[in-house]
C-alpha cells in the first residue's frame, strides 16, 4: 500500500512536469490534480481492489486520463503580445505610406512598440515564391499591439523548447502562468516591428535588425535581441519576419522563368531588402533619420547583411553594418550559401519529392506539407538580381554598400553546435583528415592532442574558426582592402547563461540581460553597459569610441581585437588561430593584395 502510494505520488509529480514544459494551459493543472485525488481516493475506498483485472485497468484508466487531459489542455497558438503588461498604453497614431497604425507603451512608459506592421503583401496562394510586393493598403487604424506570426518553419513540441532553455540556456522560468501557448507560426509572416523613445521624436538613428536561425527557423521578437533598451537610449529598432527555409529559399528553373527579374532562390534576402525599402519610406514617420541607418545581423542573419552589403538593390538603404559571428566573406562560404547549380539541384528534388512538375503545382501543395524541406533549403545563392556575384567578388571589385563595419565572433562559437556531438582522441584525427585532407597534416602539428579533452577542446576551435572566425578574418581584409573603417571584436565573457556561446554577446550589445535573472553578476551588467555603448557609438556615428571607454583601434591589420571579456582591451589574434588561417587560405585559394 505504501508502494503505491509513493508511485502514486511520483507520477502526480511527473505528470506535473510535463504539462509545465509543455507549457499547456493551467486548466491541465487542474484536471490533474482532480484525477489524481479521484484515484487516490477509489484505491483508498477498495473500488480497484477487488479483482487483479481492476488493478490492472486502473492504472491504465491512470495514464489514459493523464493523456486526454494532456491533449485536451494543450497549449493554443496565438500571437505575441508586444508589451509584457496587461492592457498597455497606446500610442498617439503614427501615419503611414499604406496606413495608419497606433502601437503601445511599455511598462515603464519610456518606449512605445509598434509590432506587426505589414511591409510587404503575404506570400501566400500565388504569390509564394515571388518577388515581394507592395502590402494593400488598410482602412481605419491598424492597432499594433501584437507581434505577428514567426515565419513558416519545422516546430516541435513546446517541451523541446522547455528543455533547450533548461539544457542550453539555462534560463527557464517555472511556473509561470502568462506562457502557457504557442506562438503563432504561418506563411504570412512578412511585417516588421519598431521600437522607438516615448514621445515624439525627429531625426534619431536607426537600426534594422535581422534574426537568425540557419534561415530556416527564428522569429523577430527574441528577447536578447529585443530593441527596447536601445530605444531607451535614443535608437529606433527595427527587425522583420522573413520568409525561412523552402519558402524563402527554394530554386528551380521554371521560377526563374516566370520571374519579371530571371530571379529564384533569393526569397528571403528580398524580403529582407524589402523591409529596408520600407524603412527608408516610413521611418521619417517615426522620427527616424533614413540617412543613418545602421543595418545588423547575427548567425544567418549576419550572412544576409553580408550579401545585403553587396547587393545592387540595396545601394543607398542603410549607412554601415554590423555582423555578429557571420558572414559570407570567405571565397567559399561554410554555411547559408551555396552556387545556383546546387540550388537548382536542390530544387528538383523537392520537386520530385512532392510529385510536382510545375510552380503551379507546388503553390497547391498546404505549407504544413512542405515545411520539413526547409531541412534542405535554406541557402542564398547568387541569381543575378539580388547577388550578382559572391560578396566576395564584389569587395575584390570595391563594390559594396557600406561606409563603415563593427563585426566579431566569440571565444566558444561551436558550443551549441558540438553539444551532442562526442569528439574523443580515437575519432580526433579522422574528423581533422575528412574536413582538411592534404591540408591535416599541418592542422595536427598546430592541435596536437594527446586526451580526450585536448581532443574535444581543439576540434571545438577548429569547428568554430571554420565556420565563423575565418569568415570574419576574411571580412577584415576585405574591409582594410578597400579602405573601411573596420572594427573587430572578440566576446569571451562566461557567465551561468550562454556564455561565450554563439548568440552569448546579442544581450551585452542590445543591453538586455534580464534585471531578475541570477545568471549573471556585476561584472557582466559592468560589460554590458561598456559593449552597448560601444554599439549605441556605431550606430550613430560609425565610430564606437567616446569619451572615458577604452580604446577600440581599426583593425587594419586584421589581427587587432577588441576583447570583450573579463577585461575590455585590444588583444592580438593568438598565433595558433593565425595559422589555422593561413593553412585556410592556401585551401581556399586567396590571395592577398
Amino acid at each position: 500500500m505504501i508502494a503505491r502510494r509513493i508511485i502514486t505520488v511520483l507520477l502526480f509529480l511527473i505528470f506535473f512536469l510535463i504539462l509545465e514544459l509543455n507549457q499547456n494551459t493551467v486548466l491541465g493543472w487542474v484536471l490533474l490534480f482532480i484525477l489524481t485525488v479521484a484515484f487516490f481516493v477509489l484505491w483508498e475506498t477498495g473500488v480497484f481492489r477487488q479483482h487483479v483485472l481492476w488493478k490492472i485497468g486502473s492504472w491504465v484508466l491512470f495514464f489514459g486520463a493523464f493523456l486526454g487531459i494532456l491533449f485536451l489542455t494543450w497549449p493554443p497558438m496565438k500571437r505575441v503580445p508586444a508589451a509584457a503588461v496587461k492592457d498597455p498604453v497606446k500610442t498617439e497614431i503614427v501615419l503611414l505610406s499604406d496606413g495608419d497604425v497606433r502601437g503601445v507603451v511599455n511598462e515603464s512608459g519610456t518606449v512605445e512598440i509598434f509590432a506587426g506592421i505589414p511591409y510587404a503583401a503575404p506570400p501566400v496562394g500565388d504569390l509564394r515564391w515571388k518577388e515581394p510586393s507592395d502590402p494593400t493598403r488598410w482602412e481605419g487604424v491598424l492597432e499594433a499591439d501584437s507581434f505577428a506570426p514567426m515565419a513558416m518553419q519545422p516546430r516541435n513540441m513546446p517541451i523541446y523548447y522547455s528543455l533547450a532553455q533548461i539544457i542550453g540556456y539555462h534560463d527557464y522560468q517555472w511556473l509561470r502562468t502568462d506562457d502557457n501557448y504557442e506562438p503563432a507560426v504561418s506563411e504570412d509572416c512578412l511585417y516588421v516591428n519598431v521600437w522607438r523613445p516615448a514621445g515624439k521624436q525627429e531625426n534619431l538613428p536607426v537600426l534594422v535588425y535581422i534574426h537568425g536561425g540557419t534561415l530556416k527557423t527564428g522569429q523577430p521578437w527574441y528577447e536578447d535581441y529585443s530593441g527596447e533598451n536601445l530605444a531607451k537610449e535614443g535608437i529606433i529598432v527595427v527587425n522583420m519576419g522573413y520568409r525561412l527555409g523552402v519558402f524563402g529559399y527554394l530554386a528551380t528553373e521554371e521560377l526563374r522563368a516566370e520571374s519579371p527579374n530571371g530571379s529564384t532562390g533569393n526569397y528571403g534576402l528580398l524580403d529582407q531588402i524589402k523591409a529596408l525599402e520600407w524603412v527608408r519610406e516610413n521611418i521619417a514617420a517615426f522620427g527616424g533619420d533614413p540617412e543613418n541607418v545602421t543595418l545588423s545581423g547575427e548567425s544567418a542573419g549576419a550572412a544576409s547583411v553580408s550579401a545585403i552589403a553587396t547587393s545592387p538593390l540595396a545601394k543607398g538603404l542603410f549607412r554601415r553594418i554590423v555582423l555578429e559571428s557571420s558572414t559570407l566573406a570567405s571565397k567559399e562560404p561554410p554555411h547559408s550559401y551555396r552556387p545556383m547549380a546546387d540550388a537548382l539541384k536542390a530544387g528538383e528534388a523537392v520537386k520530385k519529392l512532392y510529385g510536382a512538375s510545375s510552380p503551379e503545382e507546388l503553390r497547391t501543395l498546404d505549407a504544413k506539407k512542405i515545411v520539413g524541406s526547409c531541412e534542405t533549403e535554406h541557402y542564398m545563392t547568387v541569381d543575378g538580381y539580388a547577388l550578382t556575384e559572391t560578396p566576395y567578388e564584389s569587395y575584390r571589385k570595391g563594390v559594396f554598400n557600406e561606409s563603415a563595419i563593427l563585426h566579431g565572433y566569440n571565444s566558444k562559437e561551436s558550443g551549441p553546435f558540438l553539444l551532442f556531438d562526442k569528439v574523443s582522441l580515437k575519432n580526433y584525427e579522422e574528423r581533422v583528415r575528412h574536413y582538411f585532407k592534404e591540408f591535416s597534416s599541418e592542422i595536427l602539428e598546430q592541435y596536437p592532442a594527446a586526451t580526450d579533452d585536448e581532443a574535444a577542446e581543439n576540434w571545438a576551435e577548429i569547428y568554430g574558426a571554420v565556420f565563423f572566425d575565418y569568415p570574419h578574418y576574411c571580412l577584415n581584409r576585405l574591409a582594410a582592402e578597400n579602405g573601411i573603417p573596420v572594427f573587430e571584436y572578440y566576446f569571451s565573457k562566461q557567465n551561468g547563461r550562454l556564455g561565450s556561446w554563439h548568440s552569448g554577446e546579442e544581450v551585452y550589445l542590445y543591453g538586455n540581460i534580464p534585471e531578475d535573472s541570477k545568471l549573471y553578476d556585476g561584472e557582466d551588467w559592468s560589460l554590458m553597459r561598456t559593449a552597448s555603448r560601444y554599439y549605441l557609438n556605431f550606430i550613430r556615428t560609425g565610430d564606437p569610441n567616446g569619451e572615458t571607454l577604452p580604446v577600440w583601434s581599426e583593425n587594419s591589420d586584421s589581427r587587432s581585437l577588441l576583447e570583450l571579456g573579463e577585461k575590455v582591451s585590444m588583444i592580438q589574434e593568438k598565433a595558433r588561430k593565425q595559422a589555422l588561417f593561413a593553412i585556410m587560405d592556401r585551401m581556399e585559394g586567396w590571395q592577398d593584395r
